[in-house]
């Protein structure tokens, strides 16, 4: 009898042990580029990490048209509601939108729709009524998150709505040096420059397009080199722990500037060409298959680990930091 009590209070100690380890870790599943008319058997994969939450980063369905009609979008949108998994739904949502699923490849503030794609872009992520994206112009927003006795402050920026047009021929684009370019707008600047100097132990910095990779010719945030300058020196002067995630590119990657470390995870299912990208701001590879990332906390010891994952759960790139390093 004493021997079954022993036993009985040894395996009640070590699933306690378990559950309070695990109860210490939060993790974030990340993603981008996923098309609502392709397979997405990726979320598998995601659901076996047990995620807390998951923050979409754009070209969360493809519903851009030519036609400047957004009967596409629509389309996209119903399809994307019954291929995401129910298991998701109960999760917490976050989303940021990116081209394909603001309405205008590539596009910027330029086009015409805008606002009528953030009207189905809120509804879709159920966004309350009470939430200023649903009258403020663009869908960025900002985020307290208490996770334990951590305070994380989450900001998704809105790279589309206020854009300035980029230079040269699609898909090879250079730098728009003019004074008056922009990739955020005059608002939502503004708006940024308070929120990231919020109380926090972390920030969260969401945002569509690449901000430190300059080396490739597509988009990102070296088009346009001032704005990019002047978002690195605000998060410099911040003197905050900041995370920049990203998605676009259909190439997942680890990056580092400094203490500013970013992590890129694109595409969820649709990989792109097997060629050769280094970056000298990038650590270890570009990875063109299949991906996802996790973000994950440890609340014990304040450690934060970037994880970028292939679409069976395997391990492609990952780094640890500490919220300490300021």
């Amino acid at each position: 009898m004493k021997k079954n009590l022993s036993i009985s209070i040894y395996s009640f100690l070590i699933l306690l042990l378990i559950s309070s380890v695990s109860a210490e870790e939060y993790k974030i599943g990340l993603g981008s580029c996923i098309h609502q008319d392709e397979p997405q058997p990726i979320w598998n994969s995601i659901k076996n990490d047990d995620v807390d939450s998951f923050i979409f980063l754009g070209d969360n369905v493809y519903g851009d048209s030519a036609s400047l009609k957004l009967k596409k979008m629509r389309r996209a949108y119903a399809k994307q509601k019954t291929s995401f998994p129910s298991w998701l739904k109960e999760k917490e949502l976050l989303a940021i939108w990116d081209d394909h699923d603001y309405g205008k490849n590539e596009g910027g503030g330029e086009y015409r729709l805008k606002k009528e794609a953030q009207e189905l872009f809120v509804d879709f992520w159920d966004i309350p009524k009470n939430d200023i994206r649903q009258a403020r112009e663009g869908t960025y927003f900002n985020l307290i998150k208490n996770i334990y006795d951590l305070k994380v402050n989450i900001i998704g920026l809105d790279t589309r709505y206020f854009r300035s047009e980029l230079k040269s021929a699609k898909g090879n684009y250079i730098d728009n040096k003019d004074l008056d370019a922009s990739v955020l707008g005059g608002a939502q600047w503004k708006w940024l420059s308070k929120v990231i100097n919020n109380e926090s132990d972390l920030v969260i910095l969401l945002t569509s397009i690449q901000l430190l990779a300059t080396e490739h010719r597509f988009e990102k945030w070296s088009n346009f080199s001032l704005e990019r300058n002047k978002l690195i020196d605000l998060i410099e002067a911040s003197e905050k722990k900041v995370l920049v995630i990203s998605g676009d590119r259909h190439r997942g990657g680890i990056y580092k500037y400094k203490n500013i470390y970013e992590l890129t995870t694109s595409s969820m299912n649709r990989p792109a060409s097997p060629i050769f990208e280094t970056d000298s701001l990038l650590i270890g590879e570009t990875h063109y298959q299949e991906n996802y990332g996790i973000l994950s906390i440890n609340i014990s010891n304040k450690a934060v680990k970037l994880i970028l994952k292939d679409k069976d759960g395997g391990v492609l790139e990952s780094i640890t930091t500490t919220m300490s390093d300021y």
